[in-house]
């Protein structure tokens, strides 16, 4: 039984500039400093600095090394942006409001009270 994952393009190309990044960097995170080597060294991620996974030159200016923690919260913050400038007043992104709750409640008052 192989334990290999499976070769996919995306696989691929991950590995291969993964493998650039490790000889060009320290294996340092680049967030928390914490250093990485020998088994841990797969807790070590290659961070895309632009967020665009096909965008990897060959001097690698748009990669960092994070591990898997700084690496996580960084797509989080970046996730979090999106959504908070999505959702800014004036903002044509986003989902439009199509149901008012409260629309009728002045009239269904009024009803009651009459």
């Amino acid at each position: 039984m192989s334990t290999s994952k499976p070769s996919t393009p995306y696989s691929q190309r991950e590995q291969g500039y993964r493998e650039k990044a490790l000889k060009m960097y320290p294996w340092v995170c680049g967030r928390c400093a914490r250093e990485f080597s020998g088994k841990r060294l797969s807790e070590l991620t290659v961070h895309h600095k632009d967020h665009n996974h096909d965008n990897n030159p060959e001097d690698g200016s748009n990669w960092e090394l994070l591990c898997l923690y700084c690496h996580d919260n960084e797509h989080s913050r970046y996730t979090d942006n999106q959504y908070h400038a999505e959702a800014r007043p004036g903002s044509d992104l986003g989902p439009k409001e199509t149901f008012k709750a409260f629309a009728n409640l002045a009239d269904l008052l009024k009803g009651k009270q009459d």
